[in-house]
């Protein structure tokens, strides 16, 4: 008989400690430690060598580095192009991503639809979360057929491992790391210690036998990927898919890629069908509007290699209460508060005794420093109630004594807003040297200071 043992694990780092403490040494945190029984036993070691066989090659372990071959990475490209974008050009061979967001956001829709429509790729989807007739109805919703698709509803990794070898599937979906149950651990599924041994498994697995791997994982009501934050480290690629239930367009942001650069995002947008890849964001980032108004201004800012353009919106009012109110949806608050001290001093506008509201449209979250033109210009359009003419975008960033910086990549923002039918773009005159040789057919307008901005519109 293999030795029962116990060991304490704290629920939020994964610390593992042979006695119960009240505070956890590793992250600080208090009353985490739950005792969980680990078996140890012969058993275990035959996994690991598992795999040897599984594709008829069985490897070397130690090789010089100058006999590694070194070849670009297989990919798997998929039919949904917001998917190849995050991925940093589509799902590498052997590679394990990790997907995470809130509950009913659309990971499991989203992973259903790809998997479906990879045709060529057979694809195993283990669910552990639904049944068949869930899976299917789900399946008949979306309109897509095909008959390299295989269902398995399990939990147990050890059943699950067995039936891989008997299909050989060339991609695996799990739906969702968190009711994976392995053998070798005798705690409830979603503990730290099942987690981390499912993981190591399936990683295990993945790097053995070159097939791909998403882990589809759930969040915790702080935001955070619920498990240890070793999940993350095993993992080639973190995903997190955000977005707001009261819009219907989704986000799929890279946290980390071992593959490709962590600044990309993808855009999607939930309909009866599925999830719908949203190519031109700028398009629904800017509401159409009939009449011209105060306070929107239209800022051409990055998110990791793509052009965006958004449509940011200020209000600015007299302030009943003693002291003047401050809110900001997508935007930071501190970057806000430095731009109206800037035009305080700068421009003497008084916006002290002024309540400020600022909303970047469409529920997107922005961090780029070049929409603070547009911004500051938002600010000072409500301030002064004249609406900024529909047809000038901004690309600049404010500098604390009132002069427009030069931005990154300015070409690119400038043939985006060429392609949405805009006529003119301010941008800041230390860009204008390696604009002169550009040939468009957008005006481009460089200022040097706020107050040029100011007295160019108003």
């Amino acid at each position: 008989m293999s030795k029962t043992k116990s060991a304490f694990f704290c629920q939020n780092c994964g610390y593992e400690s042979a006695k119960w403490a009240g505070k956890c040494p590793s992250c600080n945190e208090w009353n985490t430690f739950v005792e969980e029984v680990i078996v140890k036993g012969t058993d275990k070691l035959s996994v690991k060598d598992d795999w040897k066989e599984y594709n008829g090659i069985a490897k070397l372990k130690t090789v010089s580095i100058n006999d590694v071959s070194s070849a670009e990475e297989k990919r798997i490209v998929t039919t949904d192009p917001e998917l190849n974008r995050v991925l940093g050009g589509g799902i590498v061979t052997g590679s394990i991503v990790l997907v995470a967001g809130e509950p009913g956001i659309g990971k499991s829709t989203l992973f259903l639809q790809n998997g479906l429509q990879l045709v060529n790729t057979r694809t195993l989807y283990i669910s552990g979360e639904e049944s068949e007739q869930q899976i299917k109805m789900r399946a008949d919703r979306i309109g897509v057929k095909s008959d390299n698709f295989y269902l398995l509803t399990e939990t147990n990794t050890q059943t699950i491992f067995q039936e891989i070898k008997k299909l050989k599937p060339e991609l695996v979906i799990v739906d969702s790391i968190q009711t994976l149950q392995s053998p070798f651990v005798e705690s409830s599924p979603g503990s730290i210690s099942q987690i981390r041994e499912c993981a190591a498994e399936l990683q295990r697995y993945a790097k053995e036998t070159s097939t791909p791997v998403f882990l589809i994982g759930h969040i915790t009501k702080d935001g955070n990927i619920a498990g240890p934050k070793i999940l993350e480290h095993m993992v080639d690629t973190v995903l997190q898919f955000e977005g707001d239930r009261h819009y219907a367009y989704r986000i799929l942001r890279t946290l980390k890629n071992r593959f490709g650069s962590t600044a990309e995002l993808g855009i999607y947008e939930m309909t009866n069908e599925g999830m719908r890849a949203v190519t031109n964001p700028s398009e629904i980032l800017i509401t159409q509007k009939e009449d011209a108004l105060s306070g929107i201004a239209i800022a051409a800012t990055l998110e990791g290699m793509r052009p965006l353009l958004i449509e940011t919106q200020a209000l600015v009012t007299q302030s009943v209460y003693g002291t003047p109110q401050r809110t900001v949806t997508g935007f930071d608050s501190r970057r806000l508060q430095l731009l109206l001290a800037v035009l305080e001093k700068r421009g003497g506008f008084h916006f002290g005794v002024k309540d400020v509201f600022v909303n970047i449209a469409g529920g997107i979250k922005v961090e780029d420093p070049s929409i603070d033109l547009a911004i500051v210009c938002a600010l000072l359009s409500s301030y002064e109630d004249v609406p900024v003419p529909q047809h000038i975008c901004f690309a600049g960033e404010v500098g604390l004594s009132g002069e427009i910086r030069a931005v990154n990549r300015i070409e690119q923002r400038i043939a985006e807003a060429e392609k949405l039918g805009f006529e003119k773009i301010i941008v800041s005159k230390y860009n204008a040297k390696s604009l002169s040789k550009l040939k468009t057919g957008i005006e481009i307008i460089a200022l040097g200071k706020v107050e040029e901005v100011y007295q160019y519109l108003f």
